[in-house]
């Protein structure tokens, strides 16, 4: 390896070790009690280094949530799409595929999907990393959807409602499991089946 590879890396290196970092600090403390010296202080470098990779730490939030919506549409849905067979049994996998993610990944998840931050509380925001691979992300559950209605497998009304309806639903379930532990929930595996078997029958064209 090359003296500019190795660099190369050692940088990319180090901007991880400053995202994984701050996703910690964010879950464990809360995003508007997390600064750059803490950050900094964590990693031990000091500010002035975490500043030459990210602006502010709105900067390194949109980061993290870009890197959660990467993780959850290249290595996860991207397979499912993959997948041939009953579109209905389709739109299961990657609704099944979705939770564990979240379950898997509790941190990313908590980051991207439930932490209370200032960049994301204005509606309409567009501009973020967050706003283009989360859409990206939204796609692959929309793109399953079209094809269900296509099919007559789901009753073909609004595909945005039906699909927005569905993720809600999903990412209820999975924020629930990650953020009350404590709670007596049935048996884990058996609430993902049935969670998901009752929202694809409340859109199914066929209820018998």
């Amino acid at each position: 390896m090359g003296v500019t590879e190795r660099k190369a890396r050692e940088k990319q290196e180090l901007k991880q070790l400053i995202l994984d970092a701050a996703r910690e600090l964010f879950v464990r403390e809360g995003y508007e009690n997390v600064s750059m010296r803490k950050i900094a202080d964590k990693i031990e470098y000091s500010p002035a280094m975490i500043y030459t990779y990210f602006t502010d730490k709105d900067e390194i939030l949109d980061s993290l949530c870009e890197e959660t919506f990467f993780k959850l549409h290249q290595e996860k849905m991207a397979a499912v799409h993959q997948m041939k067979g009953d579109a209905l049994e389709l739109l299961k996998k990657g609704m099944e595929t979705y939770i564990r993610f979240g379950l898997d990944h509790p941190d990313h998840y908590t980051v991207t999907f439930i932490l209370k931050a200032a960049p994301y509380e204005k509606p309409g925001r567009q501009d973020t990393r967050k706003a283009k691979t989360g859409q990206q992300c939204f796609d692959d559950m929309r793109n399953i959807v079209r094809r269900c209605m296509e099919e007559g497998k789901i009753k073909s009304e609004d595909l945005e409602e039906t699909s927005q309806a569905l993720w809600a639903g999903i990412h209820g379930l999975t924020a629930l499991l990650i953020t009350q532990p404590g709670f007596p929930f049935v048996e884990r595996e058996r609430l993902i089946r049935r969670t998901i078997e009752i929202l694809v029958r409340g859109v199914s064209s066929d209820r018998s």
